[in-house]
């Protein structure tokens, strides 16, 4: 057994022995459905865990987790769209109330639009991430060298909060009051989260 596997299994002993004895009664509840009241888009890295940050219980929370917290375009064209079919379930089966885009300081995927993919990640990640880099890189020339990390990062929260109004049956629902978009950016250092309001840059959460 490898020292991953070592870690996973100890987590889970603690999580049996200290967590499950007071939350195994939420769980049985949720054997019968879930009914989470927000769904957030949150990048894939291990520093930024929404269920940890919002101190979140079981079935609250629809987290759908990517490189760079990115929403793609509207395009239902048949072929395998992972966060657009999380994004359809979560509005159209679980009818989530707020859909909350969470990017992070230290964005590797950011940081991959502002200085090119890693050479070995060509696959996939190089394509995913070009979606956001003329976005990025517009920015990068706008604010002072200083600026451009964190500047980029929140710019990509607003790319995915635009891209999600082009899907119609989220832009329906938000015009009718039924659903909220909002924007969210993670301090890793100072555990601060920040929110996209209508000033030029995001502000600390209320």
């Amino acid at each position: 057994m490898s020292a991953s596997d070592d870690e996973l299994t100890a987590g889970y002993h603690r999580f049996r022995a200290e967590r499950w004895p007071a939350a195994h009664a939420e769980y049985e509840a949720l054997v019968k459905g879930q009914k989470p009241h927000t769904l957030i888009v949150a990048c894939s890295d291990s520093r930024a865990d929404p269920a940890l940050i919002f101190d979140a219980k079981p079935g609250e929370l629809f987290v759908v987790r990517n490189v760079a917290n990115l929403v793609p375009p509207y395009e239902p064209d048949g072929l395998l769209h992972g966060v657009s079919a999380a994004l359809e379930f979560g509005v159209k089966v679980l009818n989530v109330r707020r859909i909350v885009v969470m990017g992070h300081a230290h964005c590797g995927g950011v940081n991959a639009m502002l200085h090119g993919a890693p050479d070995n990640c060509a696959d996939f990640v190089a394509p995913w991430v070009a979606q956001g880099t003329p976005v990025v890189r517009h920015v990068a020339e706008t604010v002072p060298p200083h600026e451009v990390d964190r500047a980029a990062e929140e710019a990509i929260v607003r790319l995915s909060i635009r891209n999600l109004r082009t899907f119609p049956w989220i832009a329906e629902r938000e015009a009718a009051g039924e659903l909220t978009l909002s924007g969210l950016h993670f301090g890793i250092a100072d555990g601060v989260l920040r929110a996209l309001t209508d000033k030029p840059r995001f502000e600390p959460l209320a």
